[in-house]
């Protein structure tokens, strides 16, 4: 019998053929983000032709940057704590506290911005030690401890604030929401350093694409066909393009855009690529079963607490400046956009599933809702009574993907 050498199992790996998934089982596989997206595109061109042209105006486009800034920071802490099961109620409370620190800070005892953010994001973190302690260590329920975190924090908003509004915020300050990216470039009708770095994430795009697909058939893992990925290229980078030519077309690049584009690829890499993003999904899909095979569980629990204490600082830091004041009703109802922005974009109820990216997404779909029954008038009541039914659907679909898998 002829022992294969090394060198006829290294031609034998490379002899291995990519298997090509057709159209019909990429779809079945992906049907959670490829689903949120087509309702983002049908949701987006339904109020474009409804508002008539409004929606996707260059102005238009930039306040829906800006105003839903907040939530989509949020919305990333909250999809890493309901991927491990657990739920925070009280962010919404917690932004707006730290938001009247800051107030207090800088308007009334003068205190440089970049020593008030630090403070601020230090007592986020704080916030959520103190909560992760309860709920990872003494075992208390999270929907208790964060509920019992929600009253104590929006009562100690309106005693450190006295009932009043702190304003006006220093200009540097301001600018982290309502600043641009100056252009270097300095064009005359267009923001080009804008179209530059359209053009570069375009670049990136695809050739992270093209490795990756290199990759999987390097390794003989399914790829999808030539004309989809393709399509798939042309339709991304299409999209890039205009959001970046839309962008330049007003004053260009906004300041908290960089700040939300920083976020999401540093917590798609911990997510995917990191150790401890599949603890946090091990923790979330079988919490005993990840602990008998060595994830410290308490401790993923308490450190996923801790950084959505920090991302709800920075919250409330980003909607005190967009506000330019600290008021007692700010981040009113911010946690359960955030919570409704995960379950759109894909989380599961019951833990273990979810990603940045659809988190992002679903908070799009929240924006986009609101920016567009609003510009067609609809009152405030009958906004929240159809955010209530498309969350309601996008649960319901979650819970038939999961029935119809087993």
């Amino acid at each position: 019998m002829q022992i294969p050498t090394q060198k006829t199992i290294t031609r034998r790996s490379e002899q291995i053929e990519p298997k090509i998934q057709p159209f019909a089982q990429v779809l079945k596989n992906n049907i959670r983000s490829y689903s949120m997206v087509i309702v983002l595109l049908l949701i987006v061109l339904l109020f474009q032709f409804l508002t008539d042209g409004i929606l996707l105006r260059p102005l238009n486009v930039t306040n829906l940057i800006l105003q839903n800034s907040y939530i989509l920071v949020l919305a990333i802490g909250m999809m890493l704590v309901i991927v491990t099961g657990h739920i925070d109620l009280s962010v919404g409370s917690v932004a707006a506290f730290v938001g009247a620190l800051a107030g207090i800070l800088m308007v009334q005892h003068h205190v440089p911005m970049t020593v008030t953010v630090i403070i601020s994001l230090l007592l986020g973190a704080f916030i959520g030690a103190w909560q992760g302690f309860w709920i990872a260590y003494v075992r208390i329920p999270s929907f208790i401890v964060t509920l019992a975190s929600m009253l104590l924090f929006r009562g100690l908003t309106m005693v450190v604030l006295k009932g009043q509004s702190i304003a006006p915020f220093p200009k540097s300050f301001q600018n982290i929401s309502s600043g641009f990216l100056p252009d270097v470039f300095h064009g005359k009708n267009l923001h080009l350093l804008t179209l530059v770095i359209g053009l570069l994430l375009s670049i990136l795009f695809i050739w992270s694409e093209i490795r990756k697909r290199n990759n999987a058939k390097k390794y003989g893992f399914g790829v999808i066909p030539v004309t989809m990925f393709i399509g798939k290229l042309v339709g991304v980078v299409i999209v890039i393009t205009i959001f970046s030519y839309v962008l330049a077309s007003y004053e260009g690049t906004p300041n908290i855009l960089i700040i939300l584009a920083t976020l999401i690829i540093a917590y798609s890499f911990v997510t995917n690529k990191t150790i401890v993003g599949r603890h946090i999904y091990a923790v979330g899909g079988n919490e005993k079963a990840a602990q008998l095979s060595g994830v410290k569980t308490k401790k993923v629990t308490f450190c996923v607490f801790v950084n959505m204490g920090v991302l709800a600082a920075l919250s409330g830091l980003i909607f005190a400046a967009r506000l330019n004041a600290a008021t007692p009703k700010a981040g009113n109802l911010f946690e359960l956009d955030a919570i409704a922005a995960c379950f759109i974009g894909g989380a599961s109820a019951y833990g273990g599933i979810g990603t940045v990216s659809g988190a992002i997404i679903g908070g799009l779909v929240m924006g986009v809702m609101n920016n567009g029954m609003s510009l067609l008038g609809l009152g405030i009541d009958w906004q929240q009574a159809i955010k209530g039914l498309v969350l309601l659907a996008a649960v319901a679909f979650d819970i038939y993907n999961k029935n119809k898998a087993s």
